[in-house]
């Protein structure tokens, strides 16, 4: 069993890592999703996503951009980080299951944005 967050403004996959509404995580099973919950997103803060995360048992995270602080966390905790990618929350997760979904490797640097995404 696998579970997969998504960085979401409403049920769509979010530009923005960091300033999203909420996070949709999808447990998984054998490649189909059997569950799907929605976590409020609780604060950004430097740092503090990433572990909350983990602390909520997530193996891959999903999000149109990233800060690379927050992708450097991700990878110390083994977290699949696939970013650059936008629509449907749960078609991007279908995608992703089907082996059909790439990481763009789409992390900010802009400087409004840096260590935020």
């Amino acid at each position: 069993m696998n579970k997969i967050a998504v960085a979401c403004d409403g049920k769509n996959v979010t530009e923005h890592f960091g300033h999203c509404e909420s996070f949709l995580i999808f447990e998984t099973d054998k490649g189909a999703i059997i569950a799907e919950k929605n976590i409020a997103n609780p604060g950004h803060k430097p740092g503090f996503l990433p572990n909350f995360l983990h602390d909520l048992g997530v193996n891959t995270i999903i999000s149109g951009g990233m800060g690379g602080g927050a992708v450097d966390i991700f990878n110390s905790h083994n977290i699949e980080v696939v970013v650059g990618n936008l629509g449907g929350a749960k078609e991007v997760v279908e995608k992703y299951l089907a082996g059909k979904l790439q990481s763009t490797g789409s992390v900010c640097h802009e400087h409004q944005h840096k260590d935020e995404c």
